[in-house]
C-alpha cells in the first residue's frame, strides 16, 4: 500500500540540486566529499545498505514516534482545516520529512558534519480571500539547524518546530512563521494511533522490503493563533498526522498519486489513494484505510475504492491541469462523496510542483446526508515520477 508519506520520498529525492548546492558548498557531508554525497543522493533505495521495511514489527512509543536513522526517508506530516471565532475557513499543511545520506545517527557534539538532510513544506489556504501561501526550506540535521528525536519528541528546521508537550506526540505544539502568514496551534489526538497496512507494515508493491512503516493520528483537535498580513484570528478544528519511514521506490511505470485525507463530521475518517500508472490505468497496489468513530481501522483495497474526477483546474503558473472535484463511490460502506476543493489555486510551486489544498465533503450513507472535511494531494501532473526519478 502506498502511502500519503511516500510521496515525499520522491519529493526528497526531486530536491536535489537544491540540497546539493548547500551541502557541496560546506566542506562535507559526514565523511562524503560532494561527488559521494551526489551518488548517495541520487542512488535508488536500498543500494546504500539502508534497512528495508521487511516484516510487522512492534512498535514502542514514544521511541517510534522520533528518528530511524537507518531508514533512508521518514516524514512527520501535519494538515488541517481550521475555524476562526467569527467563521473564516481556513486549511494549513506542515511537513518536515528527512533523507539520509548514508544510514546511522548522525555524529554529536556540535559537528557539522551530518549525513542528515532535512526540509520542510508549510502552506496556508485563506479560503475568504481565496489565497494560497507556501514556503520551502531545507537545512543540514547538525548543530541544532534541523533534526528530530524521541524523547521528548520534537522536529524542526531552523524556527519551524513540532514540539511534544507531554510524553509522545499525542499532544503537539506547532510553530512556524513566513512572510505572509504566522502559525501557532496546539494539536490533541482524539484516537488512538492508526497502523495502515498490514499492522503498521504498508507495502509498495510485491518485491519484499519494497514498504514502509506508516502511522497515523487521523483526528487530532487543533486550536490557536493564525496571523494573515496585520490581522490575527483565534482558530480551531481538525487536524492529521502521518508518520512514515523506509527505503523504497515506487514500481517502474509510476506516473503519480492521488491522495486523500477525509474526516467526516461524525467522528470518521478515509485514508484514500489511487497509484496512476503511464498507461492511464490504477495500479493493483492502491487503496486505502477506514476508521470507525471509536478508532478501529480496516483496510481498503482498490476494488472497494471508485474514485471519479468530475472537474479540473489548470495553473497558469505551471502550466499543470488538476483534477478539482470528484467522486467516490465505496459500496463495502454504501458510501458516496463528493469532493470539492475550498478554491482551486492550491498549487505547491515549490523544488517540486505538486497539489496540495484543503477540500471539502459532502454525500451520503445509505440516505444519510454525510459533511465533512479533509486534506487531497496530486503528483505527476506536470511531470511524470518515473520520469522525474530514473
Amino acid at each position: 500500500m502506498l502511502s500519503r508519506p511516500t510521496r515525499m520520498v520522491m519529493i526528497a529525492v526531486l530536491l536535489l540540486a537544491a540540497v546539493l548546492s548547500a551541502c557541496v558548498a560546506r566542506e562535507d557531508v559526514g565523511d562524503a566529499g560532494g561527488s559521494a554525497v551526489a551518488l548517495r543522493l541520487a542512488a535508488r533505495s536500498g543500494e546504500n545498505e539502508f534497512a528495508r521495511a521487511t516484516e510487522i514489527r512492534s512498535f514502542q512509543f514514544p521511541e517510534d514516534h522520533g528518528p530511524h536513522f537507518d531508514y533512508q526517508t521518514e516524514w512527520w506530516y501535519y494538515t488541517g482545516n481550521l475555524t476562526s471565532d467569527d467563521g473564516q475557513r481556513f486549511g494549513y499543511q506542515f511537513t518536515i520529512f528527512r533523507r539520509a545520506l548514508a544510514p546511522g545517527a548522525p555524529p554529536g557534539g556540535g559537528s557539522l558534519s551530518t549525513n542528515q538532510v532535512y526540509f520542510a513544506h508549510i502552506a496556508l489556504t485563506d479560503v475568504a480571500e481565496g489565497e494560497h501561501f507556501f514556503e520551502e526550506r531545507f537545512s543540514r540535521g547538525a548543530a541544532d539547524l534541523a533534526g528530530a528525536q524521541a524523547a521528548p519528541f520534537e522536529a524542526w528546521v531552523e524556527d519551524w518546530r513540532v514540539e511534544a508537550k507531554g510524553p509522545g506526540a499525542e499532544k503537539v505544539q506547532i510553530t512556524a512563521a513566513t512572510a505572509e502568514f504566522e502559525l501557532s496551534l496546539l494539536l490533541e489526538a482524539e484516537k488512538p494511533i492508526v497502523m495502515h497496512g498490514e499492522s503498521g507494515l504498508s507495502a509498495k508493491s510485491d518485491e519484499p522490503g519494497n514498504a514502509s512503516y506508516y502511522l497515523s493520528f487521523t483526528r487530532m483537535q487543533a486550536g490557536g493563533t493564525l496571523v494573515v498580513g496585520d490581522k490575527t484570528f483565534s482558530v480551531s478544528g481538525p487536524s492529521w498526522f502521518d508518520h512514515e519511514w523506509s527505503t523504497s521506490v515506487l514500481d517502474e511505470g509510476t506516473v503519480g498519486w492521488d491522495w486523500f485525507g477525509l474526516q467526516l463530521d461524525d467522528g470518521r475518517e478515509l485514508m484514500l489513494y489511487y497509484i496512476r500508472q503511464a498507461d492511464g490505468s490504477i495500479g493493483p497496489i492502491s487503496g486505502g484505510t477506514y476508521i470507525a468513530a471509536d478508532g478501529e481501522a480496516r483496510s481498503l483495497t482498490s476494488s472497494e475504492i471508485q474514485i471519479t474526477a468530475v472537474s479540473t483546474w489548470y495553473s497558469d503558473e505551471s502550466g499543470a491541469e488538476y483534477p478539482s472535484g470528484w467522486q467516490i463511490s465505496l459500496p463495502s460502506l454504501d458510501m458516496n462523496l463528493t469532493i470539492e476543493p475550498w478554491i482551486d489555486a492550491q498549487e505547491m510551486r515549490v523544488s517540486f510542483t505538486y497539489w496540495e489544498g484543503a477540500v471539502r465533503i459532502t454525500g451520503e450513507e445509505g440516505g444519510t446526508a454525510l459533511s465533512g472535511s479533509g486534506y487531497v494531494e496530486l503528483t505527476g501532473y506536470l511531470e511524470s515520477m518515473e520520469g522525474v526519478l530514473s
